[in-house]
């Protein structure tokens, strides 16, 4: 395989591992004192968008400047190359059917991979326009609107040759739902710069969505879901400064679980902002895990979905905790 840059990393010989950054004392319950911080694999150049797979033990995520799909194997550790090319996919997700969801930047559309492998295209125009590139993705799993596929369609996958292809954007950053019934397309939000990582509350009531180009500072929202709607939108917590948000992902308490780096300006220090950092439902500050890397996004799985797996730049890590995740 193809293989971009890669770092050393030594397992924490002290415990817990200083790693964990506990903000507050609440976060104790859910960290593991044994649980320490692994690299899984590494050599991508830009990993996004981790889906674990619990059926076949195995994590899905994206390396799209390599422009494939990887998958990490839990029984044996292995890497393979799931798709090459994969359309430089970035969000991948499984709908309630258990099928691979993929946002491909490449070709700016929403795809479904069938049981055979045959790939069907759900969404690439909105109103006679192409989106833009499709980011992040996630499924309704429970009510009437089971099966329903929301998605993010920022611009990023078209502002260059690293992430796609470069073309003028034909549509806002919008937040979009493809109707589980009729595969209608609908916009549910337009007013957002570069709206990117979504998830769910564990009862899916309420959708959290990062404004991901917001500016001063970079944003997560909160929002009641109402049908193809999201309503009453409150700012769920900023990153008050040089931060910049990505992707995120919900436990089953309702803490949310952000990727985090830093926004590249002066201000930033790496060392204090890469990793993760985990908030409750109310926005307050619960822990910092730090990475080497930029996080760009995670997600819950392993055989009891207490593993988090985050996809951080040039590499896979994972962390055992003692909550489990959303089912999502």
């Amino acid at each position: 395989m193809d293989q971009g840059p890669q770092f050393p990393f030594a397992p924490s010989q002290t415990l817990p591992d200083p790693r964990i950054e506990v903000l507050d004392e609440r976060f104790l319950a859910l960290r593991l004192m044994s649980g320490t911080m692994e690299m899984l694999a590494g050599g991508f150049y830009w990993a996004e968008g981790p889906v674990w797979f619990g059926d076949g033990r195995y994590v899905l995520f994206s390396d799209i400047p390599n422009n494939r799909i990887l998958r990490w194997d839990d029984a044996s550790g292995q890497l393979s190359e799931f798709r090459k090319p994969s359309n430089h996919s970035n969000g991948l997700a499984r709908d309630t059917a258990g099928r691979l969801l993929a946002c491909e930047h490449g070709t700016r559309r929403v795809t479904r991979t069938e049981y055979d492998g045959r790939i069907t295209v759900l969404a690439e125009h909105y109103q006679g326009k192409r989106l833009n590139s499709p980011n992040d993705i996630v499924c309704q799993h429970q009510g009437q609107s089971a099966g329903a596929i929301w998605f993010t369609d920022p611009p990023f996958g078209i502002l260059g040759w690293w992430e796609g292809e470069p073309a003028t954007p034909e549509l806002p950053h919008g937040v979009y739902r493809i109707d589980p019934l009729n595969g209608e397309l609908t916009c549910a939000l337009d007013d957002l710069q570069g709206s990117n990582g979504l998830a769910f509350s564990p009862d899916e009531r309420v959708m959290y969505v990062v404004e991901s180009r917001a500016k001063p500072h970079r944003l997560i929202w909160a929002y009641d879901v109402a049908g193809d709607k999201l309503v009453n939108k409150r700012l769920f917590v900023s990153a008050n400064g040089p931060g910049a948000f990505d992707g995120i992902a919900v436990d089953q308490l309702g803490n949310v679980w952000c990727g985090l780096g830093g926004d590249g300006s002066a201000a930033a220090k790496p060392e204090e902002l890469d990793g993760v950092r985990v908030y409750d439902p109310a926005g307050a500050p619960l822990a910092h895990i730090h990475l080497p890397e930029r996080c760009a996004n995670l997600c819950f799985g392993g055989p009891k979905r207490n593993r988090l797996f985050m996809a951080a730049s040039h590499s896979l890590y994972a962390l055992h905790v003692n909550v489990r995740g959303a089912v999502a």
